[in-house]
């Protein structure tokens, strides 16, 4: 879980967008982030936990949560890896 006193640097908002595009934008977000700075996403495709999840596993950054924000939102927490 976040720390609660930690803040994000960015919100993205992809509802409505489909697989691919919520994660390309994740990543074009964060290659304009710092290391250690922290990305939210909110996104409604049925295969975005999956897609975040492997996203993050292949290219460094950390998944710090998922948080279930209503039936088909899920907002996805992710810090920006120093090597990625």
């Amino acid at each position: 879980m976040p720390d609660s006193n930690e803040t994000a640097r960015c919100h993205l908002d992809a509802r409505g967008l489909i697989c691919p595009e919520p994660v390309v934008r994740a990543r074009r977000a964060l290659s304009q982030m710092n290391p250690g700075e922290r990305l939210l996403v909110d996104a409604d495709d049925p295969l975005a936990e999956l897609d975040f999840r492997v996203f993050c596993e292949r290219s460094g950054h950390e998944l710090v949560d998922v948080e279930r924000l209503t039936d088909a939102v899920l907002r996805f927490s992710i810090r920006r890896s120093a090597k990625a």
